[in-house]
């Protein structure tokens, strides 16, 4: 996983440097973001999941009710989080925008990686319900490492949707 990390955290390093003004304009593949918004939005993946992994390891440790009513809540709220989803990563782009986005993963990627590196091994098993509907790479029920896993197979999925230098 940390190798991922690292892969992911290159490819975006050499994608905003090898972007240009009208590549950071133009609109993306299938969805509304321009390519940097959605260079943003595939660093977001990253910070959800520091966020993420402090919820999982203590709702994996609580009655699995617990996560299912909280998955169930935020579920109810999914068209809310598509709205705040879009809107955000626009609004975020404007302050991580194609001159921080690079130094914003380089320090998300480093929280995550020392937290990997000192994740206790028992704690990858715990889990929780998720609030599926939210994102596709989201399950009914996540663990630690399936959250840790998760923003990899995000970026790997929205760098097909980039048209940058076509």
């Amino acid at each position: 996983m940390a190798a991922e990390f690292e892969g992911a955290r290159r490819r975006l390093h050499a994608l905003v440097d090898s972007c240009t003004d009208d590549d950071f304009a133009r609109r993306s593949r299938g969805t509304r973001w321009t390519n940097e918004q959605l260079l943003f939005h595939m660093v977001f993946g990253f910070m959800v999941v520091a966020r993420l992994l402090p919820l999982v390891r203590l709702f994996g440790r609580l009655p699995g009710r617990a996560g299912r009513a909280y998955a169930w809540l935020l579920d109810a709220g999914t068209p809310i989080f598509d709205v705040v989803n879009y809107y955000g990563s626009c609004a975020a782009a404007l302050v991580f925008n194609r001159h921080r986005v690079a130094r914003q993963c380089d320090r998300v990627i480093a929280k995550l990686q020392y937290e990997l590196a000192n994740e206790p091994e028992a704690d990858f098993a715990l889990a929780m319900a998720f609030p599926a509907r939210w994102d596709p790479f989201f399950s009914a029920v996540m663990t630690v490492e399936d959250v840790y896993r998760y923003p990899v197979r995000h970026f790997d999925f929205h760098e097909l949707q980039l048209t940058i230098c076509e």
